[in-house]
């Protein structure tokens, strides 16, 4: 291919360029002057595609600013995670972050800022009482709507100086505020400002692309001369408490004695009518036992009197000699009878004493 020469003006000489032959003069030159060459090539390669490409990590999205054309101005389409073309010198990419950011007003100096996380000193707290007590908390927030970020705010980490952090101690002062010294050690209505205060922040910043998703009172401290005094008065609560606690003790152990006091004597009691039923009982069964036998004895000594009587009769009536002899019988029965004359010079008379010892020659004393 061989290039026209250009025309000059009169009286200098023209000269014929041949890219064909300027190409081998380049080319046929020795191979390290080609490798420099090469080299030079992919860095311009490399270097374009820098400038004309922007990386969105997967934690951020951008929103693509026109500086230069027809459609000058921000772009309302939001760009997500992956590579993106851009005119070098006529467009931008403004990245956000996606995720969690975090803002803590800390005096602490262990904090240290990082990346998504932005540190500045704690808030004071005027209280309703007029106390001062310094507070440390965590505020945590994202960013919902770039395009509202970019447009309302500015780009790169504006949002935090020039709202987030100026609005945020605002708003913690204005409702922290509302708490008197002591209510600090309520973490109910600690927790309820605080969640007033992330509603009125809310109602200012997501109007601006940015929510507030949690707040956090971390630690308080209050003034030292003040905290003494606090301490002092928890600590003479602390013996109100005490002391009342033990009296309404010693009012339910006095209690518990007498209770049991009262149950121990209705148990003696009970035992005690229980013994007292006991001997009745036996009382009354040891007089019955007594009544039924002096009843039976009577009976059997009016049987044995009527028999004795009936016998009597029967021995006064007729043929009551033949009874006797029979009865006579029945005692002499296995007894051995020897007959003695009764009459007559050897008669014995039984009633007759002085014959008897006379016979027997047994002699009387002096």
């Amino acid at each position: 291919m061989t290039v026209q020469p250009m025309q000059g003006p009169p009286g200098i000489p023209r000269r014929r360029f041949d890219l064909r032959s300027a190409g081998r003069r380049v080319f046929g030159q020795r191979p390290g002057r080609r490798l420099y060459l090469l080299l030079a090539a992919a860095v311009f390669v490399l270097v374009a595609w820098g400038v004309c490409t922007v990386y969105v990590r997967p934690n951020e999205f951008a929103v693509k600013q026109v500086i230069v054309g027809r459609h000058k101005g921000i772009l309302p389409e939001v760009y997500y995670p992956g590579l993106h073309f851009v005119s070098p010198g006529t467009e931008r990419l403004h990245v956000f972050p996606t995720d969690l950011q975090s803002l803590d007003l800390t005096s602490d100096p262990k904090e240290r800022p990082k990346d998504d996380k932005r540190v500045t000193p704690a808030i004071n707290i005027q209280t309703s009482e007029g106390y001062t007590v310094s507070v440390d908390l965590s505020v945590l927030y994202r960013i919902e709507d770039p395009y509202k970020v970019l447009t309302t705010i500015g780009p790169g980490k504006l949002y935090e100086d020039a709202l987030v952090i100026p609005r945020t101690e605002q708003i913690l002062r204005k409702r922290l505020g509302e708490l008197d010294a002591e209510e600090f050690y309520d973490v109910n209505k600690r927790a309820i400002r605080a969640r007033g205060a992330r509603e009125e922040l809310n109602a200012e910043l997501i109007p601006n692309g940015i929510r507030v998703t949690h707040i956090f009172l971390r630690r308080y401290e209050y003034d030292a001369r003040y905290q003494a005094a606090i301490e002092q008065r928890k600590i003479q609560d602390q013996t109100v408490f005490k002391n009342i606690a033990e009296a309404e003790l010693a009012g339910a152990t006095a209690e518990r004695d007498r209770v049991l006091a009262r149950g121990q004597a209705t148990i003696r009691v009970e035992l005690a009518r229980g013994e007292a039923e006991k001997k009745k009982l036996e009382a009354e069964a040891d007089l019955y036992s007594r009544r039924q036998r002096a009843a039976g004895e009577l009976a059997v000594s009016l049987a044995e009197a009527e028999g004795t009587r009936l016998e009597n009769e029967a021995l006064r009536g007729v043929g009551a000699e033949n009874l006797v002899g029979l009865r006579m019988a029945e005692v002499l029965r296995g007894t051995k009878i020897i007959v003695v004359p009764t009459d007559g010079e050897s008669g014995i008379n039984p009633l007759d004493l002085r014959s008897a010892l006379k016979r027997f020659d047994v002699k009387g004393g002096p």
